[in-house]
């Protein structure tokens, strides 16, 4: 059984390397990070497991077949942490259906199944998140996932120092496609978009003044369209 906070869509991917892409989210429950501006905590704290629902394998790609009017599109797995959950057997049974399979983690945690995925994007967290990055543990997420698996790095962006992890990050790893947003600062009730405006304004400038020219700087669409709600 899969801990399931939310399956919802299609919607439009907000971020990432499939922005704007017309997506199904299925968003597990649990994870192994507590980031200080974590924007998804009913899918994170323990306090919010009443709310998950286990759901096998089977249940989980009819209620996307339903959603999508069985139609295949891209799947999202997100969270929380959804490398916790065992989530091989539904890409493979969802693959039969000619749905694709993209997956975001902070590459803590490695899953054989990851070398299934059509996309994993590893989104490692920077210094503003409260975590130290485990290199090795982000290591092994990146041999899992080998060849076969497009695999793209993200990192969100508050301030110089996230700036400064990311760039450390990309000289680490400069065979993976890296993108960069501005992290939302106001993750409760309506977002302050002139802030984030202005942050993403900060980063695209601080990017091409710096001749960063293999960094994507995207917006977080989501938010743009839909603030904070859950769902969308």
């Amino acid at each position: 059984m899969i801990r399931i906070s939310e399956i919802f869509g299609p919607t439009i991917q907000g971020e990432g390397a499939l922005i704007g892409q017309p997506t199904v989210f299925v968003r597990t429950g649990g994870c192994d990070y507590r980031c200080s501006w974590c924007d998804t905590l009913h899918a994170v704290d323990s306090e919010f497991r009443h709310e998950w629902k286990p759901m096998s394998t089977e249940d989980i790609l009819k209620e996307i077949e339903k959603l999508s009017s069985s139609k295949p599109l891209m799947v999202s797995l997100s969270g929380g942490n959804p490398a916790i959950q065992p989530l091989g057997d539904l890409i493979n049974l969802g693959h039969e259906k000619d749905y694709q399979f993209a997956l975001e983690t902070q590459g803590s945690i490695a899953k054989d199944w990851f070398t299934d995925l059509d996309i994993l994007t590893l989104s490692p967290k920077p210094p503003s998140s409260g975590h130290n990055t485990d290199w090795d543990a982000f290591d092994e997420c990146v041999k899992a996932a080998g060849p076969k698996t497009r695999t793209v790095m993200k990192i969100v962006i508050f301030d110089d120092a996230d700036y400064a992890y990311a760039q450390d990050a990309a000289k680490r790893y400069p065979d993976l496609p890296l993108y960069l947003q501005p992290g939302n600062h106001q993750v409760d009730g309506n977002p302050d978009m002139d802030g984030l405006n202005q942050r993403l304004l900060w980063l695209a400038e601080r990017v091409t003044n710096d001749n960063w020219h293999t960094a994507h700087v995207l917006p977080q669409l989501h938010v743009m369209l839909w603030g904070n709600q859950k769902g969308v």
